[in-house]
């Protein structure tokens, strides 16, 4: 059978590399000279279970509404787009609930925890260079309520496979030195030991190219224009290098996916936030950070990266505008340095190069797998903020739904809506 993966990011990517094994011919279309150009080249190279709830949850609304006109906010909802996103806006709202948010991260955990398994699968056979990290990952928190709060939330979410252990401010440094004399105003943090790092662009670039080996086509350069379907189903895809026709195809365009899927009268429920990322050399810090911190107050990462170190956060809901917003990643930087005290020398002599993505966002905060009304048509996108995180498990099911086999864990809350 011949499939067509629209879309080169870490998601189509690990797509064509599933459905490769499973003896398909496959061809990979995407309008970029490279793979993984888009949200999947320079994001926080986290892969976490420990991350996986949405974005819409209880109480987010009114930090939103408090955090319009901050520059410097963690969530900026420009005001210009606030007509666009309404009906998008508005299930978002629903989504707040504690039940819906509840079901939406049980969701999220299923497909991280399947897909963090797939990783070590693909690394075990692929043997590829990334810039692995696995010393985990640690969550800080300044204030007890915060700690106290989360860590009764992960308590909630053992028995569904999520791990975590909770650590006082000594404990937190005796783990991560890099935090200096910060322990002093923590309340305390969550390590979570099963969490990784590596970069997603060498990772996707190195099993594209193992796919390469082996037959997949990847035709980059290519703008693909449109679908053309009749008589119930996609007939082949319209690009700027000419037409593609398979058996089968799957999109897997992250926030684009919404522009090529209503001509089809097909509506994914998806809208672009931008994040940013500062990468910089760590051979400049003496004592560079080993393992991945996430602060929960200040709402940023800080993400060690083979010889470099990136800090990631930021979430602007503005447009399809890629440029770095360098108010907002000063700020991030701003809040890294107040914790990371012997890195703000080294990070003032490093030249940081800044990157903006767009996730794929969807109102409950978790991704859209599998079928769609048009029965040879798939769909892989809206992986919201965890699209490295839930890659290869993502992948995995829907080269298992083409395939017409049962997909291997429960896809409640992880389909399109009919």
């Amino acid at each position: 059978m011949k499939i067509l993966i629209l879309g080169a990011g870490v998601l189509g990517t690990m797509t064509a590399y599933y459905l490769q094994k499973a003896g398909h011919e496959v061809e990979v279309l995407d309008s970029a000279s490279d793979v993984a150009q888009g949200a999947s080249y320079a994001n926080g190279g986290i892969v976490h279970a420990s991350e996986v709830m949405p974005w819409s949850q209880p109480g987010m609304p009114r930090k939103i509404l408090s955090w319009l006109g901050n520059e410097s906010a963690p969530v900026l909802v420009r005001y210009s787009v606030i007509p666009r996103i309404w009906r998008w806006g508005f299930h978002f709202l629903k989504n707040c609930s504690d039940h819906r948010f509840r079901n939406n991260t049980l969701a999220n955990l299923r497909l991280a925890l399947h897909s963090q398994q797939c990783f070590k699968e693909v690394r075990q056979e692929l043997n590829l260079d990334y810039d692995l990290n696995t010393n985990g990952a640690l969550k800080i928190f300044r204030k007890n309520e915060s700690l106290d709060n989360a860590v009764s939330f992960n308590e909630s979410m053992r028995e569904f496979g999520m791990n975590s252990r909770a650590l006082s401010p000594s404990e937190c440094l005796q783990i991560e030195p890099a935090l200096g004399e910060s322990s002093e105003f923590l309340a305390g943090g969550i390590f979570f030991p099963d969490d990784e790092v590596g970069d997603s662009y060498k990772f996707t670039r190195g099993v594209a190219n193992y796919c390469k080996r082996n037959g997949t086509v990847f035709r980059l350069n290519t703008d693909i224009v449109r679908l053309e379907h009749s008589q119930g189903k996609i007939e082949r895809a319209i690009t700027t290098r000419g037409s593609f026709s398979a058996d089968r195809y799957v999109v897997a365009l992250g926030a684009r996916s919404p522009f090529l899927l209503r001509p089809l009268k097909i509506h994914v429920p998806i809208y672009p936030v931008k994040g940013v990322s500062i990468t910089f050399p760590s051979d400049l810090w003496p004592n560079p950070a080993r393992m991945a911190t996430i602060d929960d107050e200040l709402v940023y990462a800080l993400v060690p990266l083979g010889n470099r170190v990136r800090i990631v956060g930021s979430a602007e809901i503005t447009n399809y505008n890629t440029t770095p917003d360098e108010t907002r990643c000063a700020a991030i930087v701003k809040n890294a340095l107040s914790v990371f005290p012997d890195l703000k020398e080294p990070f003032n002599k490093a030249k940081p190069t800044l990157w903006a993505g767009l996730r794929p966002v969807t109102p409950t905060g978790t991704p859209l797998l599998g079928e769609t009304p048009i029965p040879n048509l798939f769909l892989n996108t809206g992986h919201c903020h965890q699209g490295w995180t839930l890659s290869c498990g993502s992948a995995q099911i829907v080269a298992d739904i083409v395939n017409e086999q049962r997909p291997k864990i429960d896809l409640e809350h992880l389909v399109l809506d009919s």
